[in-house]
């Protein structure tokens, strides 16, 4: 397995929406809960997560959430909201 600093891609390549997913999903929030936050489907949640995953060159969420803290980008998110 690559390192994380091998696969990461530059933030830029990620679309806006993209991006705002990524952090909801760095915030804690499920597929079901941003689906409803963004007036999107379940299904096109798990596609954009695809995606990010894919141009980000990671395979687990988990690994986005440390993405999201290198990055510096949990300041610009909110807390955590109870669901």
């Amino acid at each position: 397995m690559r390192s994380l600093i091998q696969r990461e891609s530059e933030p830029s390549e990620l679309t806006p929406r993209e991006k705002e997913i990524l952090l909801l999903v760095a915030q804690g929030h499920s597929n079901k809960t941003i689906a409803g936050m963004l007036w999107l489907s379940q299904k096109t949640v798990r596609n954009h997560m695809t995606h990010i995953l894919r141009k980000l060159g990671l395979e687990r969420r988990a690994q986005l959430v440390c993405y999201v803290w290198r990055m510096g980008w949990m300041s610009t998110a909110e807390e955590p909201k109870e669901e």
